[in-house]
């Protein structure tokens, strides 16, 4: 029944498929000649997918897009002196593999919050529910995400929580030192679900009333070019006087020549289809490239172009630098062809995918793992960055077991313009 459900949905997205515009023909048309002039060659299925998907997004209707606008703030002042803040912005993503947290999961170790505590969190996810044709075609809302959030409040606050316990047994002193505390821990400013894509940003609760035009738009790529199995959640604001956008990506699987190109595609329809509502008093950032500082992360999927016996050998060796010469994105940022302007840190830490859950061994060690799971190691989970005023200072993995994928995460450096005449300074 689901698959006869499935095939009825996506005749009815073909239907109305054909009442769409062609705007985008030139985009997908660029990438299926490049993949001509490379001589790949595909199977029948996915040459179709890139063909329909030429039909399919002329559209703003195929999107969903959702905003929410602070508008308790005021107006912002068009004349001031501009001063410089500094934030410090920690990024992360995971592709969870459709696992349900436990209730005592402790993401201490991947927030790092035991170490250092950042002033801006962006945490994104995917498969946060497992990606089948009831979770992809049924109810958009899920309790995983309420779970997850649940998690990272009580990871974020919990240094909060223990001062103010302490405070309380203090009955001389408490009301003085509660006091004192009022404004710090953190709050979850925005979260959105599409399917399996979750996107949660947290800030210091003294940040809050300082953050506006606070914005999601959602891009689904999946089935059918349109369904949110694949695609993004973007989550834009504006602190002070710079413009933030962060995106959460899901991009197309497989290890088969010539799925870089749908890859590729994923990112370009990303890039043109993401829209934030503007304000006719106010020039707003629309696109994400249009944003002062934009971070890019997700299971972005690209795979190591080498036989997968020979990946496996290197990925045994710890010979990162050969595999990182064949590494798919790599080869697309030197090739300058899809994402001019963007960077990348350093890469130093094992290929992030696919490990047995609940292991340190790679699924291919296992002689009992199925045949066709047997996938060579890659670094499919990754965090780019553009901007002026944005810093990269840490790119790492952490070794949580849940998934078969590694969680990656990434500290920034991020420079806002502040207008000294209006806006106070954030002690830090």
């Amino acid at each position: 029944m689901q698959h006869f459900a499935m095939f009825g949905y996506c005749m009815v997205v073909h239907e109305c498929s054909c009442m769409l515009l062609l705007n985008r023909w030139a985009i997908s048309s660029l990438y299926y000649n490049m993949g001509e002039n490379r001589k790949i060659t595909r199977s029948r299925l996915v040459t179709s997918k890139l063909l329909h998907r030429q039909h399919l997004h002329g559209h703003g209707s195929v999107s969903e897009v959702s905003s929410l606008v602070d508008e308790t703030l005021g107006k912002r002042p068009l004349n001031g002196q501009k001063d410089t803040l500094v934030y410090s912005v920690f990024a992360s993503t995971w592709n969870v593999g459709g696992i349900t947290p436990s209730d005592g999961l402790d993401l201490e170790d991947w927030l790092d919050t035991r170490a250092n505590a950042y002033d801006i969190y962006v945490l994104g996810f995917q498969e946060i529910v497992p990606l089948n044709a009831r979770n992809v075609l049924g109810p958009k809302k899920s309790c995983a995400s309420a779970k997850w959030n649940s998690l990272i409040g009580e990871a974020l606050n919990k240094k909060e929580r223990e001062e103010r316990a302490k405070l309380n047994q203090d009955s001389t002193n408490s009301g003085a030192k509660e006091g004192s505390m009022q404004g710090e821990g953190f709050r979850c400013i925005r979260s959105k679900q599409m399917v399996g894509i979750f996107t949660s940003v947290w800030v210091r609760s003294n940040l809050r009333p300082l953050i506006h035009h606070l914005d999601v738009s959602c891009i689904g790529s999946g089935i059918m070019g349109c369904l949110g199995n694949k695609g993004s959640v973007s989550i834009r604001f504006v602190l002070h006087e710079t413009s933030f956008c962060f995106v959460c990506c899901h991009l197309a699987s497989g290890g088969k020549q010539g799925d870089v190109l749908l890859r590729n595609l994923d990112v370009a329809d990303i890039l043109t289809r993401t829209w934030f509502p503007g304000l006719a008093s106010q020039e707003l950032p629309e696109k994400i490239l249009d944003h002062d500082q934009v971070v890019l992360l997700g299971d972005l999927n690209y795979r190591i172009s080498l036989e997968e016996a020979e990946t496996r050998s290197l990925v045994r060796a710890k010979n990162w630098a050969i595999l990182l010469e064949n590494d798919q994105l790599l080869f697309e940022f030197s090739t300058g062809r899809h994402f001019e302007g963007w960077q990348e840190g350093l890469i130093t830490f094992s290929p992030t995918y696919k490990y047995q859950p609940n292991s340190d061994q790679y699924y291919w060690c296992f002689d009992s793992a199925r045949s066709e799971k047997k996938r060579a190691p890659a670094w499919c989970d990754r965090i780019l960055w553009r901007g002026k005023g944005l810093k990269q200072v840490q790119y790492e993995t952490c070794s949580y077991r849940l998934s078969d994928h590694r969680p990656v995460r990434a500290v920034f450096h991020a420079e806002c313009d502040v207008l000294s005449e209006t806006e106070g300074m954030v002690q830090k």
